[in-house]
């Protein structure tokens, strides 16, 4: 962790952008004034760069860097023939971009409820709708930088004839049974939303694949539909990465592990600092190895417990409050209050935690001292 002082007075943030670019300024403006002085802002080396090193980091053969991780779900859909009519399972506990990609791309999102321990997809809910309804693929979400079961996930789907892909955009290098995400099924998408482990200096996504066709399908779709300039096989969009972009996130990914690790550790000091509280710590499978883009707890009580945090100094998040299937932009789809029980439960007592590689030891503390104060002041909650 960062050996920067701190005064014991001063908030703790839910994440400092600020800190995680304070060492790197130098270096990326080096990298942006290199590509001004070259005059290739679009698909350039940089990029092709960027591509190469991520694919690699992520242990797939093919990377194809996009201008968001929404765009990165959209493009993937639409490149695997996702459109009207077909129906494809998201997790409730999710941020709306999974289920909006499925709407954007012509289809109808059919949500289904997450694990109660992982807060993930439910393998068992993604096989009841598989087998009753039917679907064209799933969606397994790396929920807060802990991997879904992707490998049973791959079972359920293939004895259904249907496909699975990766929502990676809060786990960056985590692994899933040895393996990194990003290459456990058809496709991966990654955010690079700047509060992400790996975060531009802006928008930006990529879409992993070990299948070739998928991924030339892929870029094409996000260049206008073209392979050849002016040759437009299909409709499709401007959906590139910059080179700006991709010079900062190569500066930036170069430190990816070690700020993974940083996660890591606090993560650990959370947890070990949680025991004995009216607090349910996350949960992590033995065969997952969690990035730690969130440490969201659970809490009775929840915004009143945020208050008195913040009224202390100690800034939280709440991911998220409203799960897919209660949201009005989904109302159509008929699912009411029930519908989701573990969704919903989790989103009535979810708190995210302070989570930012560049924390010290003393915020930390700090965090774990004012969770430990103001809910062990409570009562009627057992932490399960």
């Amino acid at each position: 962790m960062s050996a920067l002082a701190v005064d014991s007075a001063a908030p703790v943030p839910f994440v400092d952008l600020r800190s995680a670019h304070a060492d790197l300024h130098d270096e990326i403006l080096r990298a942006w004034s290199r590509i001004l002085r070259a005059g290739a802002f679009v698909s350039g080396a940089e990029v092709a760069a960027f591509e190469r090193e991520f694919a690699a980091l992520t242990e797939v053969e093919r990377c194809v860097a996009v201008s968001s991780g929404t765009d990165a779900l959209v493009l993937t859909l639409r490149a695997l023939g996702v459109g009207p009519g077909d129906r494809v399972i998201v997790p409730a506990n999710t941020f709306i971009a999974t289920a909006e990609a499925v709407s954007l791309a012509g289809a109808e999102p059919a949500i289904v409820d997450c694990d109660p321990l992982t807060r993930t997809i439910s393998v068992p809910a993604a096989e009841h709708e598989l087998r009753t309804r039917g679907a064209a693929g799933v969606i397994a979400v790396h929920l807060y930088g802990h991997p879904a079961d992707v490998a049973a996930l791959n079972g359920v789907a293939a004895s259904h004839g249907a496909w699975v892909i990766e929502d990676a955009a809060q786990a960056h290098l985590a692994r899933c049974r040895g393996a990194r995400v990003g290459g456990l099924a058809r496709a991966a998408c990654f955010s690079f939303y700047p509060s992400k482990n790996l975060g531009a200096t802006g928008e930006g996504g990529a879409v992993t694949t070990r299948d070739p066709r998928l991924a030339d399908e892929v870029r094409m779709l996000a260049h206008h539909g073209q392979r050849v300039t002016h040759h437009h096989e299909r409709v499709g969009t401007n959906a590139r990465m910059s080179e700006l972009t991709a010079a900062a996130l190569r500066v930036k990914l170069a430190r990816l592990e070690e700020g993974n690790r940083a996660r890591r550790a606090i993560a650990a000091r959370y947890t070990r600092g949680l025991q004995g509280v009216p607090v349910r710590v996350p949960h992590v499978e033995p065969w997952a190895e969690p990035v730690w883009h969130l440490y969201a707890v659970e809490v009775a009580d929840r915004d009143a417990v945020r208050e008195e945090l913040a009224a202390g100094g100690i800034a939280t998040g709440v991911h998220y409050p409203v799960p897919i299937h209660r949201q009005p932009a989904y109302a159509h789809l008929g699912l009411r209050r029930g519908a989701c029980p573990a969704a919903e439960r989790s989103a009535a007592r979810v708190l995210s935690l302070p989570m930012f590689p560049q924390m010290t030891e003393e915020q930390v503390q700090r965090v774990v001292a004012a969770v430990r104060a103001v809910t062990g002041r409570r009562q009627g909650w057992n932490g399960r």
